[in-house]
């Protein structure tokens, strides 16, 4: 009986350790207002879901508060996940990320920055094709224009900024002269990478190259940048990348 309450004791100790952990990690006094801005649902054409996922669960774990939005337009096109192959529906951004944020989520005009205090962007294929036409265009791109709305509205308000994976292209696009990171540029294992790394020093702004369990963090445009799925690693050194960088932007808000 004795041992009993002994590992009783224990286990409330350890839970109560790892709460108290957690409360220093993100040293947030109150929650803060994030707004997470989707480009639909699925890698090759959408939000990639791992890392739409891994964000919610790191700003739940900050204490968030979290509201999705994404743009209502119709997506560049739809691929087939099973066969890696271009199809011929036509599906909506918006209505596609619904699928991701449980159908809590509004249409991306709708968003006020004054109304948040810091936005993400997670990456996959759809940042690249619907949020922007980086896809086909690289560094020539055009960025949608609410998108593009959003991310002035936030760099102009002080705001803090998290992309991940490719997003972070956006930031290069609208903010010339910022800094920003999608991994490893000099590694040959990843030559989608250091085409992207180049293409963004190119714009004017400065690539800094970083692991896949890291985030940057460009103080003085408050961008928060990690590279996810830019790296081929292991999804726990993504989803720890990914922490990094929602700390990073949650200690700026």
């Amino acid at each position: 009986m004795l041992l009993q309450l002994h590992h009783c004791f224990r286990s409330v100790l350890t839970v109560r350790t790892v709460q108290s952990l957690n409360k220093r990690y993100y040293s947030s006094e109150m929650a803060k207002r994030v707004a997470v801005v989707l480009s639909g649902c699925g890698v090759y054409d959408g939000s990639e879901i791992h890392e739409a996922s891994a964000i919610l669960v790191h700003l739940s774990r900050g204490g968030a508060s979290v509201q999705m939005f994404a743009p209502n337009i119709d997506q560049m096109h739809v691929v087939n996940h099973l066969k890696g192959e271009p199809s011929q529906e036509k599906r909506n951004v918006l209505v596609e990320s619904a699928r991701l944020a449980r159908g809590n989520i509004q249409d991306l005009s709708k968003l006020c920055a004054k109304d948040h205090d810091a936005v993400i962007f997670p990456g996959g294929f759809g940042a690249a094709k619907n949020l922007c036409t980086w896809a086909v265009q690289g560094k020539d791109c055009v960025v949608n224009e609410e998108v593009k709305a959003t991310l002035q509205a936030f760099h102009s308000e002080g705001k803090p900024i998290g992309l991940c994976c490719i997003s972070p292209v956006l930031a290069a696009k609208v903010f010339p002269g910022c800094e920003v990171t999608v991994g490893i540029e000099k590694d040959d294992k990843y030559p989608d990478t250091a085409d992207t790394a180049a293409a963004i020093n190119q714009l004017g702004c400065k690539h800094v190259s970083t692991s896949v369990a890291q985030s940057h963090v460009d103080q003085k445009n408050k961008l928060v940048t990690t590279c996810a799925f830019m790296c081929n690693a292991p999804i726990h050194e993504v989803f720890d990348g990914i922490g990094s960088m929602v700390q990073g932007v949650l200690k700026l808000a």
